[in-house]
Formats: C-alpha cells, sequence, structure tokens
C-alpha cells in the first residue's frame, strides 16, 4: 500500500466531512457527506478491508443516503425551495464535490490496475467476519437488530400519529 495514496484518501475523506458540517443547504452538506463515505471506503480498502469498503459504499453511501434525500424531499419547503434546486443545476455547485470524487476514482482505478494487490495477505474476509458476528457476538447482534426494530416501529407510530394530526383526525 502506498502511504501517499492512503493519506490522499484521507484528506479527501477529512476535507469533505468539514465541507459537510459547514454547508447551510442540506442538499449541498449531503453530497459532501457522500464523498467523506467513499473517501473511507478507499481507506478501508487500503487498509486490506475490501469487505468493510464494499459495506460502507452499499450501506452508508448508498441506502442511508437516499433515506437522507427522501427527508430532504419531504421537506419540500416551497416556492423558495424550487428557486434553490434550480440554482443546484448550475455547474459550478458540482465542481468541488465532483473533483473529490474523481480524485477517490482515479486512486482507486489506480490500486485497482496495479499489478501488486494492496489487499494483504492477512485481510479480513468476510467469512471471517460473519463467523466473529455470528460467533461469540451473537448476543450483541441480536440486541442490535430489535433496538433497529423497536426504532422503526416508533417511527412508524410516531409518524402516523402526526399524519392524523395533519389531515385533522382524532385519535
Amino acid at each position: 500500500m502506498s502511504l501517499a495514496l492512503f493519506y490522499l484518501a484521507a484528506a479527501v475523506a477529512v476535507g469533505a466531512t468539514v465541507l459537510a458540517l459547514t454547508r447551510a443547504n442540506a442538499a449541498h452538506a449531503l453530497i459532501y457527506l457522500i464523498v467523506s463515505l467513499l473517501g473511507v471506503a478507499v481507506l478501508f480498502f487500503l487498509l486490506g478491508a475490501p469487505f468493510a469498503a464494499a459495506l460502507e459504499v452499499v450501506a452508508y453511501a448508498g441506502a442511508i443516503m437516499v433515506l437522507f434525500v427522501f427527508v430532504i424531499m419531504m421537506l419540500n419547503l416551497g416556492e423558495e425551495s424550487q428557486r434553490e434546486e434550480r440554482a443546484l443545476l448550475n455547474f459550478r455547485h458540482w465542481r468541488l464535490p465532483g473533483l473529490l470524487t474523481a480524485l477517490l476514482l482515479a486512486e482507486l482505478v489506480y490500486v485497482m490496475g496495479n499489478s501488486v494487490s494492496p489487499i494483504p495477505s492477512d485481510a479480513v474476509l468476510p467469512k471471517q467476519v460473519a463467523l466473529t458476528l455470528f460467533g461469540p457476538y451473537v448476543l450483541g447482534v441480536e440486541l442490535a437488530s430489535m433496538l433497529l426494530l423497536a426504532g422503526l416501529v416508533g417511527a412508524y407510530h410516531l409518524g402516523q400519529h402526526f399524519l392524523a394530526r395533519d389531515r385533522g383526525y382524532n385519535n
């Protein structure tokens, strides 16, 4: 693993995180957060955890960010929001996130195209992760799943309550 590639991916991840925290517009912050998560995925890959990198991309940069996009869309703030969305289509808003993402993509293509594998021989494989999670830590995994299920049911009931209240139904 090249130390320069590691520090480059780390700098992109930290920079995108700082930009995500300092943006006033939620859509801009979301884009920088996605770039940050992609940078962390590259870091995982460079450290010899390709499974963790894939999970980072699929679970966080994919699924959870899609939920954030839906929340932003559901918060539709009216005509002012539509004007801001039209302004977001301007190329100047996409230059920096696009540059950071292109930098990560170029780094990943370079690493994957290199004849020497960046994954060390002692890399953590998905089978090892599964055996660990569902071996000694099975109770923690099951408790976490129950907690997530309770949160999902609670969010559903709160949403139904507020939806009924907004529609004028009496509960």
